[in-house]
This record gives C-alpha cells, sequence and structure tokens, in this order.
C-alpha cells in the first residue's frame, strides 16, 4: 500500500500561511518505518479539489488530507469527495453527536454543518473540539490546524494501520563520484533498472565545488550491493573517481 498525501488551502498557495503538514507526516511515518510516495498541494478552487480527490480516490492508496472540511464557504472538502465518490452528502448521526455534545445549541445553525459528511463515512475524533474529521475508504480527511489534524493522524494510523510492514528499503548505499556526468553513466543505470527493477535508483549531480554526483540506491542489502557493484566497475572502467564519503 503507497502512501500519499493532499495538502488543501489557498493560503499555502498564496504563501499567507507556511505549511507545516508535510514534514510532520513524514517524521511519523519514519518512525513506523513507513513512508509517502507522493504529496499533493492543492487550492480550495472546487473544480480543482474535485480533479485530484478524483484522482486519489480511484487509487488504492492510504492518503491522508489536510484541511478544508470546515463549515465556511471556502471549506470544500466534504463536498468534492462527495462529487467524486459520486455519493450524497449525509449527516452522520456520530459526527452530530459530538457537535452537539460539545456546543449544545450553540451547534446549529453553522457548526453542525460540519457533520455532513460523504455517504459511507466513519469519523474521526477530535479531541480538541470534538468536531470530528472523517474518513472514506483508505482516505482520511483532517483540518488545517496541526494541533487538531496531529493527534488524528497518530489515531488513524494506530487503530486502522498498525499491521502495515514496514515500507522503507531495508538497506541504502551512497558513492560520491568525482568530476564525472551523469551522461557516463546512463548505460549503466538502464542496466541496474532493468536487472534489479525493485532497486531505488537516485543520481543527484551537484554543479558546487567539489562537483560531484550523489548516486544513492536503495532496497534489499543483495539487490543494493551487487547494483553498486556494477556502478564500481562501470566508474573505475571510465576513470573517474568514487568515494563513499563526499570528503574521502
Amino acid at each position: 500500500m503507497k502512501i500519499g498525501a493532499l495538502i488543501i488551502g489557498d493560503e499555502l498557495l498564496s504563501a499567507k500561511r507556511q505549511d507545516k503538514h508535510f514534514s510532520h507526516l513524514q517524521s511519523v511515518l519514519a518512525e513506523r518505518g513507513l513512508e509517502l510516495s507522493w504529496t499533493i498541494i492543492v487550492g480550495d478552487d472546487a473544480a480543482d479539489l474535485e480533479h485530484f480527490i478524483r484522482f486519489s480516490l480511484d487509487s488504492p492508496d492510504l492518503v491522508f488530507s489536510f484541511g478544508g472540511i470546515g463549515a465556511t464557504p471556502d471549506d470544500r472538502t466534504r463536498q468534492s469527495v462527495a462529487n467524486a465518490a459520486k455519493v450524497d452528502l449525509t449527516s452522520h448521526p456520530d459526527a452530530v453527536a459530538e457537535i452537539e455534545a460539545q456546543f449544545g445549541s450553540a451547534a446549529y445553525p453553522q457548526r453542525i454543518l460540519m457533520a455532513e459528511l460523504p455517504k459511507g463515512s466513519r469519523i474521526i475524533p477530535n479531541t480538541i473540539n470534538r468536531v470530528p474529521g472523517f474518513s472514506f475508504k483508505h482516505h482520511h480527511f483532517m483540518p488545517g490546524f496541526p494541533e487538531m489534524a496531529w493527534p488524528m493522524l497518530e489515531w488513524v494510523l494506530d487503530n486502522h494501520y498498525s499491521h502495515l510492514e514496514k515500507v522503507v528499503p531495508e538497506d541504502e548505499q551512497i558513492i560520491y563520484i568525482m568530476k564525472g556526468r551523469e551522461t557516463d553513466l546512463v548505460e549503466t543505470m538502464r542496466t541496474v533498472v532493468e536487472q534489479y527493477p525493485a532497486l531505488r535508483l537516485s543520481s543527484l549531480p551537484h554543479l558546487a565545488e567539489p562537483s560531484h554526483i550523489e548516486l544513492s540506491l536503495r532496497g534489499t542489502s543483495d539487490d543494493v550491493h551487487s547494483a553498486l557493484t556494477l556502478f564500481k566497475q562501470a566508474i573505475t572502467e571510465l576513470g573517474l573517481i568514487y568515494s563513499d564519503t563526499l570528503n574521502g
């Protein structure tokens, strides 16, 4: 199961507010041996939201979404999910109970709108003000406020995905190729990708002195070390120098 993130809000794209969810989600997942496969940051435009949520729902991925589930007109996530999934927004009894328990009669007429969820949703408890987030399939929609969203994120992982196996590759090796060009190693890269399709290859050129290529291989130990041997042979044949450390 791949893991993705939707981070929603015009204020992020206009730089009125800096996103904090991406780095936090990376850290939380890393603690569990998991990592992100993709992230989308999108504004509040209804058509854009529906487009990306439909793309996301069409995948089997586990997705965490932050923002846009409030009651103001610019909060369009709940309706966009319903539209993308082709289901109705309905008053969720558990969400109604939580909001009424927190606000009493003051829940009406506006706050109770946040209990209108796509049909088939399940609520995510909110320990701060009891206005819940919601889960739809393997998608989990939370508020934009970190103090609310982050405990909800932990709750979802603890209660629904504690069984997930680690997806972080078991081994990673990095070598630094000095004064080389990526084009010199393209054929070797193609060979490695063909022979070790599960391996994750990353080639990052650095132009600043000392100029070098940072070559990273991630995967099983056997694949990593076999592929690394191929690279070292090719580098040596090209007359280039490599090191296990940048200052080596």
